[in-house]
């Protein structure tokens, strides 16, 4: 027998449940006041060219927010310095009031309840799309663990759920590699919530999708939004009026206006750096 053969025949046959692939909260996650996320006078340069310029910007648990800006505004770099990629010259960024942010690396930050879903889609296409969400699922998950361990039921009801939320029920046996652009970002938004994440940041997710496929993607993310913090980077306005409840414009590394979608669309700065009237 092949190690190859072996290996996807051990998979197949697991008999054993692991308790400590069961996820846990983070105690440490403080959100007594409503405050998800401070960003505080953050500041970072690279080569000269200040890409974030005293930037400020505050979350609140379970809201979905949209940020929008030209190129080079800064939101890649904000993102970064949330999920820890980059680390700021000057300012503070706390998770909760407790977690600081600045502190920690990227693994540290995900498992912390950060969760980050670039533009392009990077799911396991030769895997089902159950297995996908099974081996994005929260949890000290090992070599021995992974290959030898059984899903226990609350386990498997988890997956079943996250299948239902993103809309792919009726595709879990089915490779990932053959879903549409649009259910692939789907999926894989099915597993950053594997992870149980308190708060999730979408870069650009309609980007190269059906008018149906927004649709759907616009639903899902408001049905995200209250259970989650939600943070969606998005060019497209027509989407973004369409899940937006406050909007921040990012221009320069800091931000030039915030407020509902109508607010921004009327403000004159906003016209000017980037609607282009």
């Amino acid at each position: 027998m092949s190690i190859v053969t072996s290996y996807i025949d051990s998979i197949r046959h697991r008999d054993r449940v692991f308790d400590f692939m069961v996820p846990q909260a983070d105690s440490r996650l403080d959100i007594r006041n409503g405050c998800m996320l401070y960003v505080e006078d953050v500041s970072v340069s690279f080569d000269g060219f200040k890409a974030i310029n005293n930037l400020n910007l505050y979350i609140d648990e379970g809201e979905l927010r949209c940020i929008i800006g030209p190129n080079g505004a800064g939101k890649t770099t904000m993102m970064d310095i949330i999920t820890g990629k980059t680390k700021p010259d000057t300012g503070s960024a706390w998770f909760g009031q407790k977690i600081n942010l600045l502190e920690m690396s990227e693994p540290e930050i995900a498992q912390a309840g950060i969760g980050r879903k670039f533009q392009k889609p990077t799911v396991f296409e030769e895997q089902s799309v159950f297995d996908n969400l099974e081996l994005a699922m929260a949890g000290p998950r090992g070599v021995l663990p992974t290959l030898f361990s059984k899903l226990n039921g609350e386990q498997k009801d988890h997956i079943e759920e996250v299948l239902v939320q993103i809309g792919l029920q009726e595709h879990g046996k089915a490779r990932s590699g053959a879903l549409s652009h649009g259910q692939k970002q789907w999926l894989e938004i099915g597993m950053l919530l594997m992870q149980n994440p308190r708060l999730l940041l979408v870069d650009e997710p309609v980007a190269g999708m059906t008018h149906q496929e927004m649709d759907r993607t616009a639903e899902l993310l408001t049905s995200l939004a209250g259970k989650h913090s939600v943070i969606v980077v998005e060019h497209d306005m027509d989407f973004v009026r369409s899940i937006a409840n406050k909007v921040t414009v990012l221009h320069q590394g800091s931000v030039l206006a915030e407020g509902t979608m109508d607010q921004i669309q009327s403000d004159a700065r906003v016209k000017e750096v980037y609607l282009g009237e």
